[in-house]
């Protein structure tokens, strides 16, 4: 059998981020052979990680990345908030967001990408990380969009560091004119979009079926006036122009001057940009949305606990 040394323990330890003992079991277990040790710690980091596969992730973090004319926004959660202030897996998201951002944000491209610094994909190297640190983890999403000529501006709300926080926003806007100018836009329409969580762009991109579900409730409504239905349906669609004023963002008011719609805003920029300007697309990213949370009885798993 091999000797194993303090040394060969502190480098796999160094390799791999797990605990001293689980290093030493793998250097005795492959008679000090380092990279089979590796590979069983790898497989015994996996099996923990089958195990935490069914908790709920739902906190964790969004980040973006972007350069000239290019971004990308991402969500990788963790089981708790904990997890969003360490730096390992901070750094881990952050490292993700820049591989997405030279696969251009696709979902499938990014989880088969490399990591960097491994011999590993991304998500390889997430189910690593989740004996690592010991919390279930998933890549939830990406998206990312690039534009030529003109801008990809950001936003991030709630930051808890450089690129990442709680909601992250893109807005693609394609323009010839000064780009700084063209940022600065971009920018306010970006957190005007964290703010407001618009359904599209235009009336054309919502969903037509979320439409009729309001139509239909708007109707239902009118009926209660007792009104004739040449008077009702005149009601229905003057609430549907409601609609579409809160929920589209090129109609909403703008939150940074509400005199103006989003609409007006941009028009109204292009003499200082110096050129047209084309409202191409938004992305916003909630950490969690959508998640549904275990309800956790506190007492209970106490008692669950003290009892055995």
């Amino acid at each position: 059998m091999a000797n194993i040394t303090a040394t060969m323990v502190k480098t796999l330890r160094d390799q791999t981020g797990a605990g001293m003992m689980d290093c030493k079991s793998a250097l005795s277990e492959n008679d000090g052979d380092m990279e089979a040790a590796v590979d069983w710690l790898r497989t015994k980091g996996l099996s923990k990680a089958a195990k935490k596969a069914d908790r709920v992730a739902a906190e964790g973090l969004v980040a973006i990345a972007d350069e000239s004319g290019k971004g990308v926004v991402v969500e990788v959660n963790a089981e708790t908030d904990f997890v969003a202030r360490n730096e390992t897996f901070q750094s881990m998201v952050r490292t993700i967001a820049d591989v997405a951002l030279s696969v251009g944000g696709d979902f499938d491209a990014l989880n088969n990408a490399d990591f960097p610094g491994t011999s590993k994909t991304v998500s390889e190297h997430l189910q690593e990380m989740v004996g690592q640190i010991g919390e279930n983890m998933t890549l939830r999403r990406s998206a990312g969009f690039e534009v030529s000529p003109g801008t990809v501006s950001t936003y991030m709300h709630s930051a808890t560091a450089p690129g990442l926080g709680r909601i992250g926003v893109l807005v693609a806007l394609e323009s010839t004119g000064d780009a700084e100018k063209l940022n600065a836009l971009g920018r306010q329409i970006a957190m005007h979009v964290a703010a407001t969580n618009p359904l599209a762009v235009d009336v054309d991109g919502v969903d037509p079926a979320i439409v009729e579900r309001e139509r239909g409730i708007f109707r239902e409504q009118a009926r209660e006036s007792g009104k004739p239905d040449n008077i009702i349906e005149k009601m229905v669609e003057g609430r549907v122009r409601k609609f579409y004023e809160e929920s589209v963002l090129i109609k909403q008011a703008f939150v940074i001057d509400p005199d103006k719609t989003v609409e007006q805003a941009v028009k109204d920029t292009e003499g200082d940009v110096g050129a047209p300007i084309k409202l191409g697309g938004f992305v916003r990213f909630a950490l969690g949305e959508g998640i549904e949370k275990d309800e956790s009885d506190f007492a209970a798993e106490v008692a669950a606990a003290v009892s055995g």
